[in-house]
């Protein structure tokens, strides 16, 4: 997640009745993609004002930065399948990200994003 920005499936802590046992999001903690312009704007990006309260490696959680939640998320590790990995290495890597976002998740209604978390 340091490199790349990765889809990944996991269960949710906490089930909701209706909703489905999985939650999915798109993360990553690249501070060059997240800290430019465009992820501080279009992915509403801020650095972290302060550490969790409690030990989340303990817990064995990884914290990122959730573009569609545009919010930190903890993970659980246990429980979490990498369905795609999107580089971010370089500037090209990142140039090629910001074409897929703008072509296909800036144009996503809260609706579609929420089904998107949802699967």
């Amino acid at each position: 997640m340091e490199t790349s920005i990765v889809e990944l499936r996991f269960a949710r802590r906490r089930t909701k009745f209706g909703w489905s046992p999985y939650r999915r999001s798109l993360t990553s903690n690249n501070r060059t993609l997240l800290g430019s312009a465009p992820g501080q704007l279009a992915l509403r990006f801020r650095a972290p004002s302060q550490p969790p309260a409690y030990n989340w490696m303990q817990k064995n959680l990884v914290c990122g930065w959730d573009i569609m939640w545009q919010d930190y998320r903890m993970i659980p590790v246990e429980s979490t399948d990498v369905v795609t990995v999107f580089p971010a290495q370089n500037q090209e890597d990142i140039d090629k990200w910001w074409a897929y976002f703008n072509m296909f998740l800036e144009k996503m209604s809260p609706q579609q994003k929420i089904t998107f978390m949802n699967m």
